[in-house]
This record gives structure tokens, C-alpha cells and sequence, in this order.
């Protein structure tokens, strides 16, 4: 044994001090690594929709329904299984809506809860011990640990489980100890939560599934487009902030910066109020029906008017201070003419669908008019000095990444750009040329040097590529020929609108091109897939988000309101148990008042997409080989022990 090796396992000795601690652990990682693995949920382009997510979290997209008619089968009769659905999903709502009207109200909670352990002893099923103890809440880990507890043949345990529960109920605790054993089911049921992209933009809530995800017990988060620009906007990158406040105000959404980030919009309100005065705004009706009176439908339009013309000006400057980035037909301001009222682009000549630019200068098209400087001032200083921003942002970073390899899955949220022909596409970087793996790899430093970097011009440059990341067709994340913002508003003809997507898409049934993928990330193209979202699958019209004979699993299904008429569906998850792989297509969830008050649930139809032949256990996975290397490391030190190389510490 080299000096290296002993010099690392005397480290390791000061875990493992004596030939017991060291023997105890390889007992105990031994025994974990023959458990089936536990439960991993994918969910992608989730767009602020936090209400029909939630919900999915609470039923584990399926899984309590199943952990119940695993429990107890024809015990409990159809209703009965709904109402305990529900009680785990909403237990304070279903409580407050059922208790009231129940005979006996402490008899109520002392059958729910009896029902409630039954059911944490089979969520806990493939767990350790010691896991299920971690995940117990504080103020109930003793007694909830008692309950879990296997009866002892030779000993009759009924009667002290109820003194327990008895007991609970006596001291006014019962219904939090109901809602404890609802949430430790929700928490048992999926081991853990993978986001592929895409929490922020379209929908209300994007602020509420952060907080919910800063919570989450087990996460990962591969970042989107519309979150790379959330993150650009955080650090008052200003063509990211001027997307950001635009798309906000074309879903009607302006409340998520007002009232969730406390992002003060009211210059800006009053600008475009003064500057649209009597523009009717014809290009710039919103997206979708959001519930807003006329008066807050007009001030949406008139925002979302001056922001897009903001952003028009403001990408035109980033275009110039970065020729690298390579967009400079992504500026088009300078080729209206606004006596004819047309634009060139792509060296076709169209009509414009609006013709009122109050605030552009024929001579000086890209130059921020004063008052639209202090707009844009103000709304930097708002978006880096919002506090809850800045946390969610963090989250991004500490629990996110743009890909991740794991257990034979690479999942990153919209592709590996590729040419027509299936090799990697190059993209240029601040000046040299990446692709694959490689360019995912500098795009993720120049990410967190954006937040972190010590240099000031670097953390310029890098909030830049932010922006580069959100729109380029060379970026991974957006995956398309170009960004068609101007055109969408202000062109009728739809050749002009199209955004054509990067190869990729194309070749997702094409086996040696993906192979060129799995091979470039270090992966076996035959063992392997790939998660991605990104592109809404159109269920309605037939098309399959199985890709490649199962090698490519493709999960943007809608959970978007906005786009749930495109894909026929309310979203997919994604579920990966120790018996393979299941997808889940979801129906709109009514709301969650309706969860609670009709017991209805999220209707999923399931497929599954690979069963296994021998049930996947932890030693079967990434954790597990782990585990075997820190068993080899603990035997490495057992025979260290025992050759007297190093010595035991009492």
C-alpha cells in the first residue's frame, strides 16, 4: 500500500476509528445497496402553472393512489380510497370541509390516522430505517416511529398504538398529527424530483413553485430558456429584464413582479400610459384569457407595447457590442420604412401590422429615448435589489445545473445542437469554437461566473451570454433558427414568423445520431437515454413522445394553459421506479377546490415505457456505485486495521 493511499485511509480513520465503527458501516451500506431503488419523478416546462404542479407533488403523479390499493386493497371501499387520496393531497382543507360535519370528530381522526400509518408503512417500504427516521417531523418522530413499527408476533402492539393515538387526540394534537402523516406520505412517495426546465414565464405562479422547490427534500433542476433569462433579468442584464417585463405583461401576468418580487412597475406604467396615449396598441393583444378588467387589459397592452419596443432597442445595442454572438439579423428596427410602413427581413419586404412608434427615431433607431432610460434604470435596480428574486435565483444555482448524467439518463432541458447530418453543431464562445458536452461544460462556468466571477468585465460578459443563451440558435437552450419576437407582433405572414428548430429535433428517431450524443457525454448508446422538454409534444394530433425505440423521452406535454390546445393534454411526468420506466399524460386539473371539495384528482393515463427484467436495486444505480466505493474504502481500512498499519483510536 502506497504512502497516498495510507495517507487517505488515515483520514478516513477519523470517521472510523476502530475496527467495529468501520465493520458497522460496511454492515450498513451493504445492506442499503440490496433495497429497490426509490421513486424519481421528471417533470418539465412546468411555466408558472404552480397550482396543477402542486398537485401532481402531493399524489406523487400517481403513486399515493397506488401506495393506497397497495395497502388496502379491498378493505376500503372505492370512496373511502378517494377521501384518504385527498386527505393526503389537501389535509387541512379536506379536514376543515370534513370534520364539521363528522359524528364523532375525534373518532373521525383517530380512523384517519390509524389509516394514515398504514399507509407510511408502505411508502417506507424501500427505504432504511434510518431514512424513514430523517424524514419523520420533529414533533412526532418518537411516536410516529413507534406506530411504523412492525407488531411483534409474541406481543400484542394493538392496544399500545392506540394509547398512543389515544393519547394524541386527548392533548389537542390530533389534527396536526393527521396533517404530519399526510405530508410524510407525500414525502415518502417520490424519492426524488428532477425539473427539466422551464419553472418561469407564461403562467401565474412561477414565484410559488420556487418556494415549493426550496423545500423539496431531494432535487435537481436543469435549467430552461425562460429561467436562463429570469436569471440574466436578476442580475440586471437589460435585454433579459426587458423580455422578462414584456412576457409578463402579454400573459397579464404583471403581478408576479409587482406583487410576488416586489418589482415597483408604476414608471414604467406611467410612461407607457403617456407614450401610448392614444395608441390602440393593435399588434399587442394578450395572450390568453387572464380574468383582468378593461382598464387592467389596456394598461397590459400599453406595457407590453413599450417594453417590446424597449427590447427592440436594447437588443440592437447588445447585438452591437457583441458582434461575436452572431445576431445581427436579429436587428430590425433600422429596416422599417415608416412612410410606407413596411419592413425588410431576410430580404423580403412586409406590411407592418402596426405603424405607431412614437419613441423611435428614423435616424437613430436603437437610442433609448430619456424617459425610456429611466425606465429601464429603474426596473435594473428593481430586479437585482429584489430580495425573494435573488433567493429563487440561488436556488437555480445551488440545486441547478444545464445538464445532468444520471443513472444512464442525460437530461437537459432542449437539445445538443446538431448539423443536418447528425454531427455536433459548433457554437462560438467569446471567441472559440465548443460543441457537445464541451460546450455545455464552458456555457455552465460562464453561467456562474455571471453570479460569481470576481472580475467585473467578466461578470459583464458572462450576463451577456445570458441573453446569448436565452435567443441564439447556436444555444442549447433555445434550439431554433431564430428568436421571431418582431416579427410575431408586427408581421401578419407566417414564412416570416417561423422559427425552424435546430436539427436535432429532426433526428430524434435516428440512432446514430443520438448515439454521436451519448458517446460525446461518455455514455453507452445502447444502456442510455435522453430527457429533454423544450418543444410541446402534440399529443392531440398524434405525435409520440418516445423517441428513438425508447432512447429519447421528449416530456413537455402542456402543463402551460396557453399551449394545452396544441398538446391536447395538461402535461407529462416522467416516473422511474425499481421496475422501470412509466410516463403519465395529465388532464387539466379542475382546481384545487375541486380536489378537495369533490374529491377529484389529476386524471393520468400511464404508459410504460420500459419494465426490467430484475427489479432496479440501489446497487443497481449512480448512488449505489457509490456506496461501493465507499464499502471498498471501509474494507481498504478494515485490512489496514488489522495489518497494524494504522492503529485503532479508542
Amino acid at each position: 500500500m502506497d504512502e497516498r493511499d495510507l495517507r487517505y485511509l488515515r483520514l478516513l480513520s477519523q470517521s472510523f476509528p476502530t475496527i467495529a465503527d468501520a465493520s458497522a458501516e460496511i454492515i450498513n451500506l451493504s445492506a442499503v445497496l440490496s433495497l429497490p431503488k426509490g421513486t424519481e419523478i421528471f417533470a418539465s416546462d412546468i411555466h408558472g402553472e404552480h397550482e396543477a404542479f402542486s398537485h401532481l407533488l402531493r399524489n406523487g403523479s400517481g403513486s399515493v393512489r397506488l401506495k393506497i390499493d397497495d395497502a388496502f386493497g379491498d378493505v376500503l371501499t372505492a370512496q373511502e380510497k378517494r377521501d384518504l387520496a385527498t386527505l393526503v393531497y389537501y389535509p387541512r382543507e379536506k379536514m376543515r370541509l370534513d370534520l364539521p360535519a363528522a359524528p364523532d370528530e375525534d373518532a373521525w381522526v383517530s380512523t384517519a390516522a390509524e389509516r394514515l400509518v398504514a399507509l407510511c408503512k408502505q411508502a417506507s417500504g424501500k427505504y432504511t430505517r434510518s431514512k424513514v427516521r430523517k424524514a419523520l417531523p420533529a414533533e412526532f418522530a418518537y411516536v410516529l416511529e413507534e406506530l411504523m413499527t412492525e407488531n411483534n408476533h409474541a406481543v400484542d402492539r394493538a392496544a399500545y398504538h392506540r394509547a398512543i393515538i389515544d393519547a394524541v387526540i386527548r392533548t389537542g394534537r390530533g389534527q396536526a398529527f393527521v396533517e404530519a402523516l399526510c405530508l410524510l406520505v407525500q414525502r415518502l412517495a417520490v424519492d426524488h424530483l428532477h425539473i427539466v426546465g422551464d419553472v418561469y414565464d407564461r403562467g401565474p405562479a412561477p414565484d410559488a413553485i420556487m418556494d415549493t422547490l426550496a423545500g423539496y427534500h431531494c432535487l435537481d433542476i436543469q435549467w430552461g430558456n425562460h429561467d436562463i433569462v429570469w436569471m440574466g433579468a436578476s442580475l440586471g442584464q437589460r435585454g433579459c429584464i426587458a423580455h422578462v417585463v414584456r412576457n409578463c405583461a402579454r400573459y397579464g401576468n404583471l403581478s408576479i413582479l409587482e406583487d410576488a418580487y416586489g418589482i415597483n412597475i408604476l414608471p414604467l406604467a406611467s410612461f407607457a400610459m403617456d407614450a401610448y396615449r392614444d395608441d390602440p396598441c393593435v399588434a399587442f393583444g394578450l395572450k390568453g384569457d387572464p380574468g383582468l378588467t378593461e382598464q387592467q387589459r389596456e394598461l397590459n397592452v400599453k406595457i407590453q407595447k413599450a417594453m417590446a419596443i424597449i427590447q427592440f432597442k436594447v437588443e440592437g445595442q447588445l447585438i452591437d457590442e457583441n458582434p461575436g454572438f452572431g445576431l445581427d439579423d436579429r436587428k430590425l428596427l433600422h429596416r422599417i420604412d415608416h412612410e410606407r410602413g413596411t419592413v425588410e427581413v431576410d430580404g423580403v419586404t412586409y406590411a407592418l401590422t402596426d405603424r405607431v412608434f412614437p419613441t423611435v427615431d428614423p435616424a437613430d433607431p436603437y437610442r433609448l429615448t430619456p424617459e425610456e432610460e429611466a425606465v429601464m434604470q429603474r426596473l435594473e435596480q428593481a430586479f437585482v435589489g429584489s430580495e425573494k428574486l435573488q433567493r429563487h435565483m440561488r436556488l437555480f444555482l445551488e440545486a441547478g445545473s444545464l445538464y445532468k448524467v444520471c443513472n444512464s439518463n442525460l437530461l437537459f432541458h432542449a437539445c445538443v445542437p446538431l448539423n443536418a447530418d447528425g454531427s455536433l453543431k459548433e457554437a462560438d464562445v467569446f471567441g472559440v469554437r465548443y460543441r457537445g458536452r464541451e460546450l455545455y461544460d464552458v456555457l455552465e462556468r460562464s453561467v456562474r461566473a455571471a453570479f460569481f466571477s470576481t472580475d467585473a468585465e467578466e461578470r459583464r460578459r458572462c450576463r451577456d451570454l445570458l441573453w446569448w443563451l436565452w435567443l441564439s440558435p447556436c444555444s442549447p437552450l433555445f434550439a431554433k433558427s431564430k428568436m421571431a419576437t418582431f416579427e410575431l407582433y408586427l408581421i401578419a405572414e407566417k414564412e416570416a414568423r417561423k422559427e425552424v428548430k435546430n436539427p436535432f429535433y429532426a433526428l430524434l428517431d435516428d440512432p446514430e445520431a443520438m448515439a454521436v450524443i451519448f458517446e460525446d457525454f461518455g455514455m453507452d448508446p445502447d444502456a442510455s437515454r435522453i430527457i429533454c422538454g423544450h418543444v410541446p409534444v402534440k399529443a392531440k394530433d398524434g405525435e409520440d413522445p418516445v423517441k428513438c425505440g425508447g432512447r429519447v423521452l421528449t416530456i413537455d406535454g402542456g402543463f402551460s394553459r396557453a399551449y394545452q390546445p396544441t398538446t391536447g393534454i395538461a402535461g407529462y411526468t416522467l416516473i422511474s421506479n425499481s421496475y422501470g420506466f412509466v410516463l403519465a399524460a395529465h388532464e387539466p386539473l379542475e382546481s384545487a377546490e375541486a380536489a378537495v371539495e369533490r374529491g377529484l384528482d389529476i386524471h393520468s393515463s400511464r404508459r410504460v415505457v420500459e419494465r426490467v427484467e430484475r427489479r432496479t436495486l440501489v446497487a443497481d444505480t449512480d448512488t449505489g456505485a457509490g456506496l461501493k466505493q465507499r464499502v471498498a474504502d471501509l474494507e481498504q481500512l478494515l485490512a489496514a486495521y488489522r495489518q497494524g498499519l494504522i492503529p485503532e483510536r479508542a
